[in-house]
């Protein structure tokens, strides 16, 4: 059985608030909210890439870099988040080391990957599990409107990791590089037009006999 589409029945649905109204020629932004009413995101695909190749460049030197230098009397010490995690396991903080791992390390890896997956299948023209590719997409928004918590979590890895009443911690540029990958795969997963994925799975459905 065929499901019709929106714009088979002549609607559009506003990007910005949601409303659903009919599809006319001279109505170019939504009444509701004033927001252009388009039926795919412009260039989607496009855009997508750009953020998502950029985020995984930056993925790198993120962790790579150090994200904090400790100066303690006549001792200079560089941490990167991973050896950050590994002192704060080694110190008995394990429930700490877990979190700022899966955080800081687990969580931007998967997002990454998961949008290069639904890139790829949409760019393919996939009719491969669009129900759940679609879920998967739900998720990733979800966890995007809790990402800038990693950031806090790095900030917080430079509270607790460093030691004496004397010392003094200073952000390395790998914190820079960390943030820039949190607001690019989330500026990524906005640009995706997730109805790219119903379109070639609706057009097989139209063409069985």
């Amino acid at each position: 059985m065929n499901v019709p589409r929106a714009c088979d029945l002549g609607l559009i649905g506003c990007d910005a608030c949601g409303k659903v109204l009919q599809a006319r020629q001279h109505a170019e932004h939504c009444p509701r909210c004033d927001a252009p009413l388009r039926r795919r995101k412009p260039d989607s695909l496009v855009r997508s890439w750009a953020l998502l190749l950029s985020a995984a460049i930056l993925y790198v030197p993120a962790n790579l870099l150090p994200i904090m230098h400790t100066v303690q009397l006549l001792n200079v010490e560089h941490s990167t988040i991973l050896s950050g995690v590994v002192l704060l396991w080694k110190n008995g903080s394990w429930d700490l080391a877990i979190i700022v791992f899966v955080a800081s390390i687990v969580v931007p890896l998967v997002k990454i990957v998961c949008l290069a997956l639904l890139l790829l299948t949409a760019q393919s023209g996939s009719t491969w599990a669009p129900r759940e590719r679609t879920q998967l997409y739900r998720v990733l928004e979800f966890i995007g409107h809790w990402s800038m918590l990693d950031v806090f979590v790095v900030a917080l890895l430079m509270t607790l990791v460093h030691f004496g009443k004397f010392a003094q911690v200073e952000a390395g540029a790998g914190v820079v590089a960390f943030c820039a990958v949190v607001v690019l795969t989330m500026l990524a997963s906005m640009s995706f037009d997730p109805r790219l994925i119903w379109d070639q799975q609706t057009d097989r459905d139209a063409a069985r006999p």
